[in-house]
């Protein structure tokens, strides 16, 4: 039992008159000495009292060394939380604790009516809870004051960096004064959470309870194998299989939530949908409705996997399977909390079975792999219960002997007990049939992987032809209920299913197989690209097609023997490939001087002389092989000079005598037009221009002519066109 005398005695009256006998591991973390004034960075699981144990620790910085709290002008202490639902239930929590103190919790929550949470602001209120957004609007408009501000809180900080409250947060928390303490609570601590901690948070203390590394022991983990069309079906016979006080189903949209919440209101069960297209006060009546006991089951989204509490929750179902690992644990952390055990059941697809295997290795997770309950097993769960009420260990009432004795007098033991049966079963919804139905299990509430069926013998069998097979991954399992759906036949009419390559071979019933032909039409087209074909007798299984490579079964001795070449021997023999040249016995390069080795020519450019560009000789036609090539003849210059080494000058095309350059000529020296001397102010203008060519070839108009004038003061006058007469 523990010791309540260390926490704050307003807060410890409040915990006893409640029932608290024993606090969670975090709770009891919060009663440290050392954690009495620090700033906190807490990580605990869902459901482990998170709430309570906050509202421990901020008891000595609102409360101090008194009994209570006076009226409060300003608010003490400011609580953030991700969602309007999780909001409200600090709001309780909160209420309940601090009532021995005398506190006043306000909420400022979206979907409600701001002047009435302006009002309750300006009463006065000690600790306020609200979403970041709402609580922004409040600060912005001056409604909220955060002068006395002593200690903020954080519910839930890593699902609200999630949602894309950073802007928010970051600025509630600048607008908070410097002096305070502020606590962190997150189910994990990301480097987004870490970083906020490092800003906002001084020497910031890390609270890692015992708890956290022993996570979902409260939790059984059931994974349930379906097929694809069978999901809804699943999820119904799991509501009915454990009767649960209070269940959540979730789902991955709105859409499927509103579809499933009609589907379960037609099947009898009191159920109710939570999602975010819904106002606040829906949302609160359905929550309300829950607790109440007026509806057993929630169909809802994510918006309710985050610090809902309902204290009856015994079981989860996700009928569209979790993103990641972090969404399957809060929803499932709905239940088993507080030491409750609780269900969590996931709808597993047969295509989805690898990504659900990876999903519960990330999350680490053990669950049971196993098929959702059978109708026969269901009805043998409930008259379980029927067998195991509470009402027959129950002594006969004194107003109750009367009534016995006339019901087993007039109608006897047999038929009452006949009635109860029927009365008891009459409320309940009746189970689905699923694909893959078998007999029952024994009870203990078990249902392990069933072996497949065997085949049933079909008298008056009809069969027919679908276009798909093994190259269009045809499988039985999905093709059987394809077959039911669009057939509106039971798989009990249907027999073999013979895939082959390109085609697949179905046997059904002869009574079902007219209904079956009158379902699908005279398109014949059960699916948009699978046709069907009724087939005349039992169809044979259609050749395979011939292989590419040889044939397994071929026998080496069957092959004919090739002849056998002669031996080649002596003269006869020879080689395989040309033989290599021996090139040791080349010269090696001789860079790149004439080779004496090479034999003499015997043709008619036999006594030909090389040319002054054949050899280095300067056409002399010799060759010193043996010496080093003479010098190249010396150049002549551009004007046919010889040089200094005596070499005879050559004759070029641009050494030709050329005149001489006269550097005093200037070869652009003309007589320019002298320049003309402007005329006295006052005098006529007189222009030397000609008069300029019509505007366009073949004009007659010299009107229309462009002319150059000069105004009177000798200056141009520009372009101008004359006026027409």
């Amino acid at each position: 039992m523990t010791d309540l005398a260390t926490i704050e005695p307003a807060i410890a009256r409040a915990l006893a008159k409640r029932g608290y006998e024993t606090l969670t591991p975090v709770q009891e973390s919060m009663l440290a000495p050392e954690l009495r004034d620090a700033d906190l960075l807490v990580s605990a699981q869902t459901g482990s009292g998170k709430t309570v144990a906050f509202g421990i620790s901020l008891a000595p910085t609102l409360i101090g060394e008194g009994e209570g709290l006076a009226r409060a002008e300003a608010p003490l202490a400011l609580v953030i939380a991700p969602t309007r639902e999780l909001a409200l239930q600090v709001e309780r929590e909160l209420s309940w604790l601090y009532e021995e103190a005398g506190a006043r919790i306000a909420t400022c929550v979206g979907g409600m009516n701001m002047s009435t949470e302006r009002r309750t602001l300006e009463r006065g209120a000690h600790i306020v809870v609200g979403t970041p957004g709402r609580l922004r609007d409040h600060i912005e408009r001056g409604s909220l004051d955060l002068s006395a501000m002593r200690a903020v809180v954080l519910d839930e900080a890593d699902e609200m960096l999630d949602l894309g409250f950073r802007d928010d947060l970051e600025f509630i928390l600048d607008a908070a004064p410097d002096p305070r303490r502020t606590l962190m609570f997150s189910a994990t601590v990301p480097s987004g959470i870490a970083n906020l901690a490092k800003r906002y948070q001084t020497k910031a203390v890390r609270v890692t309870t015992a708890g956290e590394q022993k996570q979902h022991l409260d939790i059984e983990y059931r994974a349930l194998s379906v097929a694809p069309n069978d999901r809804e079906n699943a999820v119904i016979n799991v509501l009915r299989y454990y009767d649960a006080r209070n269940a959540i189903v979730f789902c991955s949209t709105r859409a499927t939530v509103n579809h499933l919440t009609a589907r379960f209101s037609n099947r009898g069960f009191s159920v109710v949908a939570l999602s975010g297209e819904l106002s606040q006060t829906e949302r609160t009546h359905a929550l309300q409705a829950l607790r109440d006991g007026r509806a057993k089951v929630c169909v809802a989204t994510d918006v309710a996997a985050r610090g809902i509490d309902l204290p009856g929750l015994e079981l989860v179902i996700h009928a569209d399977l979790p993103k990641n690992p972090e969404s399957l644990l809060h929803r499932s952390g709905r239940t088993g909390r507080a030491g409750r055990k609780g269900v969590s059941a996931l709808i597993v697809p047969y295509n989805a079975r690898r990504r659900t295997e990876r999903l519960l290795s990330d999350a680490r997770i053990a669950a049971t792999w196993a098929r959702p309950p059978s109708a026969a097993e269901i009805l043998v769960r409930d008259d379980e219960r029927l067998m195991a009420d509470p009402a027959f260990e129950a002594e006969i009432a004194g107003e109750e002997t009367a009534m016995v004795a006339a019901l087993i007098e007039r109608h006897g033991a047999e038929k009452v007990a006949a009635a109860l049966v029927r009365l008891h079963r009459a409320g309940r919804s009746s189970p689905e049939e699923l694909i893959d139905d078998g007999p029952a299990t024994a009870p203990g509430g078990t249902y392990p992987e069933r072996a497949p069926r065997e085949h049933q013998p079909i008298k008056d069998a009809v069969w027919f032809s679908l276009s798909l097979g093994r190259k269009q991954a045809a499988e039985p399992r999905w093709l059987l209920p394809m077959l039911c759906r669009a057939g509106h036949i039971t798989k009990a009419e249907i027999g073999s299913i013979r895939i082959h390559d390109v085609e697949t071979h179905v046997e059904i019933a002869g009574a079902a197989a007219a209904r079956f032909e009158s379902e699908i039409g005279p398109t014949r087209k059960i699916e948009k690209n699978v046709t069907v074909t009724r087939l005349d007798g039992v169809p044979e299984a259609p050749a395979r097609a011939p292989r590419p490579q040889r044939d397994r079964d071929f026998d080496p001795a069957a092959r004919p023997e090739r002849p056998e070449r002669p031996a080649r021997t002596g003269d006869d023999e020879r080689p395989r490939q040309k033989a290599k040249p021996d090139y040791a016995k080349k010269r090696p390069f001789t860079g790149g001087r004439k080779r004496d080795d090479r034999p003499p020519r015997d043709d008619a450019y036999a006594d030909r002389k090389p040319s002054a560009r054949d050899d280095r000789s300067g056409g002399a036609g010799e060759w010193p092989y043996d010496d080093a090539p003479p010098a190249r003849p010396a150049k002549a210059d551009f004007r046919g000079e010889a040089r200094s080494d005596g070499a005879p000058a050559r004759d070029k095309p641009y050494a030709k005598d050329k005149k001489p350059f006269d550097k005093d000529k200037k070869p652009y020296a003309k007589d320019k037009k002298p320049k003309r001397d402007k005329p006295a102010a006052g005098a006529a203008a007189v222009s030397d221009t000609k008069p300029a060519k019509p505007h366009r070839k073949g004009a007659k108009n010299p009107l229309a002519d462009v002319t150059r004038r000069v105004t009177a003061d000798g200056g141009k006058g520009g372009l101008k066109r004359k006026p027409k007469a």
